[in-house]
């Protein structure tokens, strides 16, 4: 990897302090478990990396509030938490990742995608600016918001779930402290120097928070391989019943685009209905009404529709 300075700042304003306003000049280093790939790979160039690991207070976990450097193996065992974020973290099962990865880290990991990681950049172009994705090797790649110029997937399993919830994450930057929805954290990038997310380069996410009430939640994700797998897709439900009725869903996908992909149209079509097999398939039709796969990834078009249907029954128990 390339040479870099190394920081460790005691709070958060000094980490925020040590940051650049523009992307590439620095980066914020948490449980590093993608960061040390990407700057192994030079993928990241930073001219300085500024550690999180000596600033207190950002590892804590309740029902209610989650600190962005508290690890995945910390969500997984702290009592209270709802269903879908449990079950989405729990997915992830490498115990490596587990036990070093930290829930910021996980939000805002970047894509997976095979083009970026091999150094053809975020939206994946030739030479002559030409998308590699659409005729190329996408079997993983985007299935919804895939008109471009994004093909990857967003790699969050976390994220679905904590939009579902109706979470809010807390930045702060040289401006203060800021909130943002869940839903509002994640972007598609129109370029290769810009990011997934709507954090600007010299903030930091230093807390994710969950609204209290009681809604019936769940995630259901499909894998290739259980072991130190990413999802093909999955998808996430947050129920707000009124009796046996759904009174109000939040559903959104997860793998299937270039952000977690919250359905609008499935949500309808469950909105004022029991559970039942049923209404489960038809919300799950309308998830993927407005696919547009690519030329290998057909399949994903019946997984996501599966994850959708399996969430909803697993939600309603």
């Amino acid at each position: 990897m390339q040479a870099f300075e190394y920081a460790s700042p005691s709070s958060v304003k000094e980490a925020v302090g040590l940051l650049s306003s523009s992307w590439g000049e620095t980066d914020v280093l948490a449980g590093g478990t993608d960061l040390l790939s990407l700057l192994k790979e030079r993928l990241h160039t930073p001219k300085r990396v500024v550690s999180l690991r000596n600033v207190s207070g950002l590892n804590g976990v309740s029902a209610t509030q989650i600190g962005a450097t508290a690890t995945i193996d910390a969500l997984t065992k702290s009592k209270g938490m709802p269903a879908a974020l449990v079950q989405a973290a729990e997915g992830i099962t490498s115990p490596q990742m587990r036990v070093m990865g930290t829930v910021g880290g996980e939000l805002l990991q970047r894509p997976r995608c095979w083009y970026f990681r091999n150094g053809y950049g975020l939206l994946a172009k030739d030479s002559s600016g030409k998308a590699l994705v659409p005729g190329g090797e996408n079997q993983y790649h985007a299935i919804l918001g895939n008109k471009g110029p994004a093909y990857f997937v967003s790699a969050s399993s976390l994220a679905p779930a904590l939009i579902a919830l109706d979470a809010t994450v807390t930045v702060v930057g040289p401006d203060g402290e800021e909130e943002i929805s869940a839903e509002k954290l994640f972007r598609t990038p129109a370029g290769d120097n810009e990011r997934e997310n709507a954090l600007k380069p010299n903030q930091i996410l230093i807390a994710i928070k969950i609204p209290g009430g009681a809604v019936k939640s769940a995630t259901y994700e499909v894998r290739q391989r259980q072991l130190m797998d990413w999802p093909l897709v999955g998808a996430s439900v947050a129920l707000k019943m009124n009796g046996g009725t759904v009174e109000s869903a939040r559903i959104v996908l997860g793998h299937v685009a270039p952000t977690p992909w919250r359905s609008s149209e499935a949500e309808r079509a469950l909105t004022g209905k029991s559970i039942s097999e049923e209404t489960a398939m038809a919300a799950a039709k309308a998830a993927v009404a407005g696919a547009t796969p690519l030329s290998r990834n057909k399949h994903k078009v019946q997984l996501a529709s599966v994850a959708v249907k399996r969430a909803i029954l697993r939600a309603a128990g």
